[in-house]
């Protein structure tokens, strides 16, 4: 049945806090000139030790000024540290012109640094007002704080509702640009999408868009095809399309219908992790044991290429095993991307299985990446192909087609391959022992393997 869409949120929109008071206390309270905390104008016993230091700087300028005039020295120079304070600081050269109420503070290696009282009474004034100044400043930034404060709510409120109408915006402004439907939410099974497309990719390339249906009919979407084919975007635009139907969005699609979903389940690309000694196989197989763990039939399962990270006899065992729990105890909606071709007879077992594949064009030596969706298996991959599009040297893709044909073909050279990883000798298998077989031992456990190998026939 179709969900009820509650539009209340939208009429709060409309309704915002009064935040006249704490815009005045922040344009008269808070100061943006550098250097300075508390604004202009806020406080007057602020403003008295301000102009106070101001005019003081200014009056360092003119003494200096005044007493080069004064003395005749053209380099004497006003200065201060933290440790002497203000000062009057004349060149060795010139020490002959210095007059005599001058007095002497200090003596360095190329001049003599002079105090008079004038300046003594001035630099008093300055440290003092400088020194209150700070600390007021403080004390009236700390209150400015706290009023500040009091407003939160009101400011968050704020923030909550203009994010809102930021992203409705967005969503508005995708769907009319790049004319997205709007999603038919309902609380059923069925989840159906015509003409899908990726909201990503399509931005940056010619886009096909494709059908996607997952009902009680189709559970489990099989999807087979070549690497570069788009098995792999079509998986991450029906997750997105999901997405963005549960988040309010319009979706890039002609027409969406979708249910409720709990959660997303995702296997896409592979991983590792070095830190923690995990391999990509093993890394794989903990996140589908995740998946396995924790989906219900509301879920959507995204899996790409399940098993790549063994051999392919147990890679091709897993993916079938994975498959059958899915269906079989899950009941959840999947969509599968594989390479083993020998997946495809799953559909000959269970009805709510269908098998799809990423269309190829052939034509001549060459092949055209049809990027749409069909109904059906396929049994080839056009590895060798893709690899020579990668850029593999020629002799290196000449060699491997050379092989392939040895095998008779994509098909063969896959049983070739199985039968290869099950028919280990027995020397091998002893090897791992570390001692070789004696021809007794030999003897018994080629009876053994033989047994074993025939157990496992049946």
């Amino acid at each position: 049945m179709p969900v009820t869409r509650n539009h209340s949120y939208l009429l709060e929109l409309g309704t915002f806090p009064d935040l006249t008071p704490l815009a005045e206390l922040i344009e008269t309270g808070v100061s943006g000139e550098e250097g300075e905390l508390i604004h202009t104008g806020y406080n007057p016993e602020l403003d008295t030790y301000r102009a106070l230091m101001n005019d003081g700087r200014g009056w360092m300028l003119q003494y200096e000024q005044k007493e080069r005039k004064r003395t005749g020295i053209k380099s004497l120079k006003v200065r201060f540290t933290k440790v002497f304070g203000y000062f009057i600081d004349v060149t060795r050269a010139n020490l002959s012109n210095v007059p005599p109420d001058y007095t002497r503070r200090q003596t360095t290696l190329n001049s003599e640094r002079y105090i008079t009282a004038e300046l003594k009474e001035m630099e008093d004034k300055l440290l003092n007002a400088e020194e209150r100044f700070l600390e007021l400043e403080k004390k009236l930034y700390a209150e400015l704080l706290e009023k500040i404060s009091k407003h939160t709510p009101q400011a968050q409120e704020a923030a909550d509702k203009v994010s809102m109408l930021d992203c409705l915006h967005a969503f508005a402004s995708l769907a009319i640009t790049n004319s997205y439907c709007r999603p038919e939410m309902h609380t059923g099974y069925e989840l159906s999408i015509e003409d899908g497309r990726h909201p990503v990719v399509e931005r940056l390339t010619r886009f096909v868009p494709n059908d996607t249906n997952l009902g009680e009919d189709a559970k489990i979407m099989l999807i087979t095809g070549p690497n570069m084919a788009g098995k792999s975007t079509i998986l991450r635009q029906v997750a997105l399309i999901t997405l963005m139907a549960h988040i309010g969005s319009f979706v890039p699609a002609k027409k969406a219908k979708v249910p409720l979903t709990d959660r997303i389940f995702t296997r896409i690309g592979a991983s590792d992790d070095i830190s923690k000694g995990t391999s990509t196989f093993l890394a794989e197989m903990s996140e589908v044991a995740y998946i396995l763990n924790n989906a219900t039939p509301e879920s959507l399962i995204i899996l790409d290429e399940i098993g790549r990270g063994t051999s392919t006899y147990d890679g091709l065992s897993i993916a079938w095993a994975v498959v059958e729990h899915i269906y079989r105890r899950l009941g959840a909606k999947t969509m599968f991307a594989t390479h083993y071709h020998q997946l495809n007879a799953i559909e000959e077992e269970f009805e709510g299985v269908k098998n799809f594949n990423v269309a190829v064009k052939e034509v001549g030596d060459e092949i055209i990446f049809m990027h749409k969706l069909v109904h059906g298996g396929t049994d080839r991959s056009y590895g060798i192909y893709v690899s020579k599009l990668a850029g593999l040297p020629a002799d290196v893709i000449a060699r491997a087609t050379e092989i392939m044909h040895t095998f008779g073909g994509e098909k063969q050279i896959g049983i070739a391959m199985e039968k290869k990883e099950k028919q280990r000798t027995l020397d091998e298998y002893m090897a791992e022992f570390g001692e070789p077989p004696t021809p007794g031992e030999k003897k018994a456990g080629e009876a053994a393997l033989s047994k074993e190998t025939e157990k496992q026939k049946q």
